[in-house]
């Protein structure tokens, strides 16, 4: 029998490393002016137009796999909340509360792919739910809440995250180029819907004027996102969830170093020992694609 190829490891790993920098590129841009929102409308959509431009029977595939539509809108709540959760909080507690992603994904493998949890499982999810609770609670509040519109971004982003990777599996048979398409879609038109409500209340600022200064900015992060889409892609549909989860959690490793060397960060006990938590919660999950 021949060994497992390590492809589909690398391709994740290298997804991960474009997420886990992508706060560099989003705080940039917000520098020069542009709401995340904006930021991640311009990547998605140049990505999206450089996708049709190279395969343009995409979004004739697309049509043919309506459900698809159901890959599209969860990638594009992954991409609004955790580009616009990295850009406005700190980068390493955004990314702990995002990497809630394992806790998600035992469950929703056990909804959608009928994956039941072990009880290493169940062991691995209250691991998780216990550091998320030390990284929330603050010693003035009550009760660990989301303390800002960055965590609650942040939560979300990491469910959506796991059930894209859980849709991925499910739906691995149909073409690349159609989900492919579904997903940058999406992430053009719910960031660019939620933008357009922010503008006509105001609390979104419209976009500056074009300086090569911010749009180098985007065009670089809408090539790495591109890569790295589809190199989730085609990780994502060839691995287990919970090994997924695993390797993706190298996400933690990029932007936590990067933002602590580069001050986006701030280190405290609490976050530490709750983020330590999570991170062996999600490192627990090999242990059952080892033994299968």
């Amino acid at each position: 029998m021949n060994p497992p190829s390590p492809l589909p490891a690398l391709a994740l790993l290298f997804n991960a490393l474009v997420w886990g920098l992508s706060w560099i590129a989003f705080k940039a841009l917000e520098a020069h002016g542009v709401h995340p929102l904006w930021s991640t409308v311009l990547v998605y959509g140049t990505a999206l137009a450089s996708l049709l431009i190279w395969r343009p029977q995409g979004l004739r595939t697309l049509v043919r796999h309506p459900y698809l539509i159901g890959l599209s809108v969860a990638a594009g709540l992954t991409n609004v909340g955790f580009n616009w959760s990295v850009t406005i909080g700190d980068v390493m507690r955004v990314v702990l509360l995002f990497y809630l992603m394992p806790v998600w994904s035992i469950l929703l493998a056990w909804w959608l792919l009928d994956e039941r949890p072990s009880k290493a499982g169940i062991v691995r999810l209250t691991l998780a739910l216990c550091g998320v609770l030390l990284v929330l609670k603050n010693p003035g509040s009550d009760w660990p809440l989301p303390e800002s519109l960055a965590d609650g971004l942040a939560l979300m982003a990491g469910f959506m995250f796991a059930l894209t990777n859980a849709l991925l599996r499910r739906w691995r048979s149909a073409p690349s180029d159609a989900r492919a398409v579904a997903m940058f879609g999406g992430g053009v038109t719910i960031a660019g819907t939620i933008a357009l409500i922010g503008l006509g209340n105001g609390t979104v600022a419209p976009l500056p004027e074009l300086s090569s200064a911010w749009v180098g900015w985007a065009l670089l992060l809408a090539a790495a996102f591109l890569a790295g889409n589809l190199a989730l892609q085609y990780g994502a549909a060839r691995l287990p969830a919970q090994t997924t989860s695993l390797i993706m959690l190298s996400e933690v490793v990029f932007a936590s170093v990067s933002a602590v060397i580069l001050g986006a960060s701030q280190l405290n006990a609490r976050t530490v020992t709750g983020g330590a938590m999570i991170v062996a919660a999600a490192l627990l999950s090999a242990l059952p694609s080892r033994r299968n």
